[in-house]
């Protein structure tokens, strides 16, 4: 398989001349099979320069598995150009939403309405297919098998594992480390942390062994405490899980929209510096790199 990274910053797009190394874009990732099955995880801003490359190969089959429904995951859908043109197949996948009773459908039809885009759903040219997922039931795309896992986030979200051709890959889109609700001591917590602790084991089983875990870091382990609840990781939390699921290469994703290049860079390297043992190999995910797996 092979990934590029079209958009790996979290929130909001960022450009400028702090975010130049590893990009503004939000989250956009595409994977190709060694059959060149096109699959694309989240539509964010990346997923426009994303389609002016696909102009290249029309027509196009693409796959996109949405993660969840917020803003940064879905905002380039509109503009993911073979959407408008005859010939072309889009097949959209995500998740059952039980609070608006709706799935992947509903990501389009809310965002291309006349208030807020000014062209509207029904007069896209291509064939459009919203297929709902659901957890730990997979998903077959030409050689791979996409397998749907339920992670911690304030809304409905996915992460993704894709097998194909004896490699794997898996993407956590938003991913906050389940906590305690309450203290140690009270009456709950034990049951509670048993909770916790066999959901963390089923998300290490689902990532155990995969050749490339793309996992949510947008924040310090000294900014955590303030933004927990929020539902995002930390570069440590990052780590940790690929050491528990024995990742063999970690990219850290979902790039803090205020934190530049540099900080980047050193908010890792402090990162790695408190870690003992053996760790995966860990970079930062940057906008334009291509990876054979």
């Amino acid at each position: 398989m092979k990934i590029t990274f079209w958009g790996v910053r979290g929130s909001i797009s960022s450009p400028g001349p702090n975010t130049v190394r590893y990009g503004g874009n939000t989250t956009c990732i595409e994977v190709r099979t060694d059959d060149n099955d096109l699959i694309i995880l989240d539509g964010g801003t990346g997923i426009f320069p994303l389609s002016q490359a696909l102009l290249k190969e029309l027509p196009v089959t693409a796959n996109i598995f949405n993660t969840h429904s917020h803003w940064d995951h879905i905002q380039g859908l509109p503009f993911f150009v073979p959407i408008f043109i005859p010939g072309n197949t889009i097949r959209l996948y995500g998740s059952f939403d039980p609070v608006s009773g709706a799935g992947p459908e509903r990501i389009m039809q809310i965002q291309m309405q006349y208030s807020y885009f000014p062209v509207r759903e029904v007069e896209m040219k291509s064939r459009i297919e919203y297929l709902t997922v659901m957890p730990n039931e997979p998903v077959q795309v030409g050689s791979a098998t996409i397998t749907p896992v339920l992670l911690n986030h304030p809304v409905i979200t996915l992460g993704y594992r894709i097998d194909s051709g004896g490699k794997s890959i898996f993407f956590t889109g938003d991913h906050e480390p389940h906590s305690n609700i309450y203290d140690p001591g009270e009456e709950g917590y034990d049951e509670y942390q048993s909770l916790i602790e066999q959901q963390y084991q089923s998300i290490v089983a689902s990532i155990s062994g995969v050749d490339v875990l793309i996992a949510d870091s947008a924040y310090t382990r000294d900014e955590y405490p303030a933004k927990k609840g929020w539902g995002h990781g930390t570069f440590d939390s990052c780590i940790e899980l690929a050491q528990a699921a024995g990742a063999k290469l970690l990219y850290c994703t979902h790039h803090e929209p205020t934190r530049g290049d540099d900080a980047l860079e050193e908010a890792l390297a402090e990162a790695l510096a408190r870690r003992s043992g053996a760790n995966p190999e860990v970079r930062l995910a940057r906008e334009g790199e291509t990876v054979d797996v």
